[in-house]
């Protein structure tokens, strides 16, 4: 006979779990106990939405899910927004919550909501342990779900009365998974459009961001030729610097790659995900779709492919380049032209000495200081616009962007789970300065634990992106600005170090020299967004629509 509570850290154990973030509770106390016999890190935050956005990070970089903690509560209610973003982002992450005792409980009411019908709209899964019995069960299923397509959140509570139960209970083991193949008329039917094609196009989105369909996607590319677009989220699933890349869909609609789509023939679409805004909307009549996925289409009014080839994405990518033999009728003359132009109006402003920097420049400062094994981790703002259009990815999920639930807070905490995951690759959390703040508390952690990451802080003393749209609605400047603190003595006070950019030439040094020099690194620097509507709303969509 065992614990409740050891017989779930036993299935963590049994499920290859290195860590679990969170914030312990009284109610955890008896899982604590547990945790401190085991090999599994507790990783203790500051706030329990940092601990969830490092959980969901982790199983973004790993794919295996990754685990955070909590009391019930007020400690739960602060995961949701964490399950969100790992819900919509396909990120496997599981939250552990704690509950009063369920069968006999003399403090009423005091904290209890009904945690599980919280977390059910924003995860795959939630369930209350009512039994000890059942714990490896549950958990095995939980684990099951986070990790299987789409990947995403799940949620167990722990009532304390539960995790002090004695068991017989094992944990179930891990069971060989594989996904199931795209069936071969799919296939055959995609070849023939493909065939039959002049100018094809790829649009790489999130779902075709893993190992192997980033190998297969490359061999395609380069047997073929053709041309490939990303979405936000599918950065760096083949490298950026690739001379058929045609550029990321950063924008709406108006930008160069928007101007590609409309030329192709048919696009296929791989690995499409509706959090996602689409970088093109289909039309009666208009150009064909196919859809490579683990999931067949979401339906709607823009978007309904005429071939659906459902499965191992990267088994449905090597079947059709294996199938097409001969494409020497392709034509890209016009998809390589609109390539150039959007190449030439990326490097533009990459070294303009303006100051406060501006954001091309620092996009470009950033990526000359990165090898290609580098993180970027970003927060949500103005900036990430920027990072889409301009920063070329050369290696899958070294862009975290968020451009699921486009949450703010998330980039410091992603940024140290970057670091946990891949201790020997240098890692830059980019926020901005209302971003940063809402979840700063954590450089205690970054710093307790010795971390080795550097955090850029854009300073413009404003909520920006909001700021612009309110502008570009032709509304008056009203309710977006704020003070902030001294970030250099913020930073000190936390006994990681402090810096401020004071020109656009000292930026690019001062980033190398905290990617060399081992601490926490938070770097003041000043932004001028002033002429993104200029570049973004006019210029750019002028010069697109001219090529």
């Amino acid at each position: 006979m065992a614990k409740a509570a050891d017989v779930v850290v036993q299935c963590l154990e049994n499920e290859g779990v290195e860590y679990v973030f969170g914030i312990p509770g009284e109610e955890n106390l008896d899982l604590l106990e547990s945790l401190r016999k085991s090999k599994i890190k507790l990783v203790l935050t500051r706030h329990e939405q940092s601990a969830g956005f490092m959980a969901a990070t982790y199983g973004r970089l790993t794919g295996k899910t990754g685990v955070s903690l909590s009391t019930l509560g007020p400690g739960a209610t602060n995961l949701v927004t964490a399950s969100a973003y790992a819900y919509l982002g396909g990120m496997p992450m599981m939250m552990i919550t704690g509950q009063k005792p369920i069968k006999k409980s003399k403090q009423g009411r005091f904290q209890i909501i009904d945690v599980c019908g919280m977390m059910d709209p924003i995860t795959k899964y939630t369930h209350q342990f009512a039994s000890a019995d059942n714990i490896p069960a549950r958990m095995r299923e939980a684990f099951r779900l986070a990790e299987e397509e789409k990947p995403g959140a799940v949620h167990l509570e722990l009532p304390e009365d539960i995790a002090a139960e004695q068991t017989d209970a094992l944990p179930i083991p891990r069971s060989l998974h594989r996904r199931p193949l795209a069936e071969h008329v799919a296939i055959e039917a995609a070849v023939e459009k493909l065939k039959n094609a002049r100018n094809p196009i790829l649009v790489i989105g999130a779902g075709a961001n893993r190992k192997m369909t980033a190998k297969v996607l490359k061999q395609l590319i380069d047997k073929t030729g053709i041309p490939f677009i990303t979405t936000q989220m599918g950065k760096g699933v083949v490298d950026e610097r690739h001379p058929r890349f045609l550029g990321n869909a950063a924008l709406s609609s108006g930008d160069f790659v928007h101007r590609a789509v409309e030329a192709a023939d048919l696009i296929v679409n791989i690995g499409h995900d509706v959090i996602e805004k689409p970088p093109f909307f289909m039309v009666r009549g208009g150009t064909e779709v196919i859809h490579v996925s683990f999931r067949s289409a979401e339906v709607d009014a823009v978007y309904f492919p005429q071939v659906e080839v459902i499965g191992d994405i990267a088994n449905a990518v090597w079947q059709i380049s294996e199938a097409l033999t001969d494409t020497s009728h392709w034509d890209f003359t016009r998809l390589m032209a609109i390539r150039e132009a959007n190449e030439a109006q990326i490097v533009e402003g990459a070294d303009d000495n303006r100051f406060p920097v501006y954001p091309q420049r620092m996009v470009a400062d950033i990526r000359r200081a990165l090898p290609s094994e580098g993180i970027v981790a970003l927060d949500n703002g103005i900036y990430k616009i920027w990072f889409a259009r301009n920063y070329k990815a050369h290696k899958p999920n070294t862009v975290l962007l968020d451009n699921a639930l486009a949450t703010m807070g998330a980039g410091l905490p992603s940024a140290m789970a970057s670091h946990l995951v891949y201790p020997d690759r240098p890692v830059i959390s980019v926020c901005g300065d209302g971003g940063f703040m809402m979840n700063s508390q954590e450089l205690e952690t970054a710093v307790r634990l010795g971390m080795h990451i550097t955090v850029v802080i854009l300073r413009d003393d404003g909520y920006g992106m909001i700021r612009w749209k309110q502008a570009n609605m032709g509304f008056t400047d009203f309710g977006l600005d704020y003070g902030n603190p001294d970030f250099v003595k913020y930073a000190e006070a936390y006994g990681a170090n402090g810096h401020r950019v004071e020109s656009a030439e000292a930026f690019l040094p001062l980033l190398e020299h905290c990617i060399k020099t081992p601490g926490v690194h938070v770097i003041d620097c000043p932004v001028d967004y002033s002429e993104n509507d200029r570049i973004l709303n006019s210029e750019l969509r002028e010069r697109a629509l001219a090529v």
